[in-house]
């Protein structure tokens, strides 16, 4: 007899969706979005992860499950990734980057999105027709105030090789935070008697390209802003930097560990840590007044000594050394 094959498709379909295990009301799941692979970026993680264990949310205590998902740089993979996330759907969402943030507001506006590493709704341009961010957005968020602390370092600690200090950065132009962040700098620069030499860039791949170009317009120092792009591809640009003896300087304390000079910024560990005590207060309520995006609380002054070292830069005693 000559089956359907219409017929027999629905009922392979209806066997998959009977045979899918049901959900466990007494374990949350997390739906953990990183838009890609980095050193620094994943202590976001870390932090979020253990806010919920000390608010007696873990995978060890069977209450908790984390899917997490990288997308590894890759926007249709990231799309992918809250698509699957949303339609499972997850419990909440927990999102490290500015790209991740923004994905997981697009496509939900019922399950809660706590942001880390994310600047605010405003900088994001997720802010309605009335002004008002998506109301199922929370977490840890960041504006661009630190960064006039953190370049203002420079001329602080570095002395021009002639005439005024020269001062290269490069930055993403499909980034909000990193265009505001590259505007800003520009009019800072010009208050401090600084030339800044500002090269866009669509991608890392082009980091070492880049930055080479920079370094052959003999800059005394590069600035590492809050940029994706910067993060993933920050050991090219540093060994860039080093074959040419010209220290970097960043807004970004995560970045001082892996070899920048100074910096005043968030501490990526706190950032995540701070937006999973959210989520923890989210979990226990399972209602979300009171929540909405709040500014990083923890920012430091940190210096790495073997760079400060290489580069005879003396720092001052109220920044903290990183090993």
């Amino acid at each position: 007899m000559k089956r359907n094959p219409y017929l027999l498709l629905c009922a392979v379909l209806l066997c998959l969706a009977a045979c899918k295990p049901a959900k466990n009301k007494n374990v949350t799941v997390v739906g953990f979005v990183d838009a890609f692979e980095d050193a620094t970026i994943a202590q976001a993680k870390n932090g979020f992860v253990d806010a919920l264990a000390k608010n007696g949310y873990s995978e060890s205590k069977g209450n908790l499950k984390i899917e997490y998902k990288n997308a590894q740089g890759s926007i249709p993979t990231l799309t992918q990734i809250v698509n699957y996330f949303v339609s499972e759907p997850v419990d909440l969402l927990a999102t490290s980057t500015t790209l991740s943030s923004v994905t997981a507001s697009q496509k939900t506006k019922t399950i809660p999105v706590f942001m880390m590493v994310s600047p605010t709704p405003e900088r994001a341009h997720l802010l309605d027709v009335q002004g008002k961010a998506p109301a199922n957005l929370f977490g840890t968020v960041e504006d661009l105030n630190y960064i006039d602390t953190s370049f203002s370092l420079i001329p602080k600690l570095l002395k021009p090789k002639a005439g005024k200090l020269v001062v290269g950065m490069i930055y993403n132009q499909s980034e909000p935070q990193s265009a505001d962040a590259m505007e800003r700098i520009k009019q800072l620069a010009g208050k401090l008697n600084i030339t800044l030499l500002a090269v866009p860039l669509n991608s890392s791949a082009d980091a070492q390209l880049v930055t080479q170009s920079l370094l052959s317009k003999n800059i005394d120092a590069f600035f590492a802003n809050p940029d994706n792009t910067v993060f993933a591809a920050f050991e090219t640009i540093l060994k860039s930097c080093e074959q040419k003896n010209v220290p970097i300087f960043t807004s970004e304390a995560g970045l001082v560990q892996r070899g920048a000079v100074a910096a005043f910024g968030a501490d990526i560990y706190q950032w995540g840590y701070q937006s999973g005590e959210q989520a923890a207060q989210y979990l226990k309520t399972h209602k979300t007044d009171g929540l909405k995006p709040e500014m990083v609380k923890i920012r430091k002054r940190v210096y790495n000594p073997a760079a400060a070292q290489k580069y005879h830069i003396t720092v001052p005693q109220n920044f903290e050394a990183v090993k």
